[in-house]
């Protein structure tokens, strides 16, 4: 984060130097162009200066933020801050240029400009807070079954007999296209089952054959009932 931040920091300050540049360079050498450091002038760059400082906070707080982890967002907080930037940088540079400029104008333009780049940061950061509530959650819900998968296949890996490796793989099979979402109302079926891998785990390292096979069709009939209580909860 602290570098892509001070690389965009850099071109902000490019980008604020520019705009400094046609206001007290620029303006001074147009022919005819009556050059007044009034009242007016100096409310109406502060206000665009205010909001020039606006931009790079929203930058901050978009850069920092914990969801540059996922590339959509984080592409999608970057172009916010650039677009506002630039935004920035013309609005800005024409309301000085206009002769007698009201101040108020100046104001409203760069209030609404900072709002919309702020709020479309916010939006933004929400999104992807939103995205990562959901993803942690679908890991977690699919946390039994990925480790239950693992443990079958490390079954089917410890058979010491064909026939014992037979009934393995059915287990392995059975759990590994099964719904991997997972739910409280599950946590009693989910109990047995990972009772009985355990049953198997024992009785495969015993290569007791009809002690697996038994074991075995109880989880598969365990799982299938899983499944169906998943389906019936749609």
């Amino acid at each position: 984060m602290r570098k892509s931040f001070k690389f965009y920091a850099l071109i902000w300050a490019v980008f604020f130097a520019a705009f400094n540049a046609v206001v007290f360079l620029v303006r001074p050498v147009i022919p005819g162009y009556v050059v007044s450091y009034d009242t007016r002038f100096w409310v109406a760059w502060a206000f665009i200066v205010a909001a020039f400082m606006g931009n790079l906070a929203c930058a901050y707080l978009a850069f920092r933020s914990e969801n540059r982890k996922k590339t959509f967002y984080r592409f999608s907080l970057i172009t916010i801050s650039w677009s506002g930037l630039i935004t920035m940088l013309v609005a800005g540079a024409v309301l000085m240029l206009i002769p007698d400029c009201p101040a108020w104008i100046a104001a409203i333009v760069c209030i609404v400009i900072f709002a919309f780049n702020a709020v479309a940061v916010i939006k933004a950061l929400w999104a992807g807070d939103e995205a990562g509530r959901i993803e942690d959650k679908v890991k977690t819900q699919t946390a039994f079954i990925k480790n239950l998968t693992a443990d079958a296949q490390s079954l089917v890996a410890r058979a010491k007999s064909d026939a014992v490796k037979a009934e393995c793989d059915k287990v392995y099979e059975a759990i590994r296209y099964s719904d991997p979402m997972s739910g409280g109302a599950l946590s009693g079926v989910e109990a047995q089952i990972a009772s009985k891998l355990g049953e198997l785990s024992a009785a495969v390292d015993s290569d007791d054959a009809a002690k697996v096979k038994e074991l075995a069709d109880g989880l598969v009939i365990l799982v299938g009932d899983r499944n169906n209580r998943i389906r019936l909860n749609k």
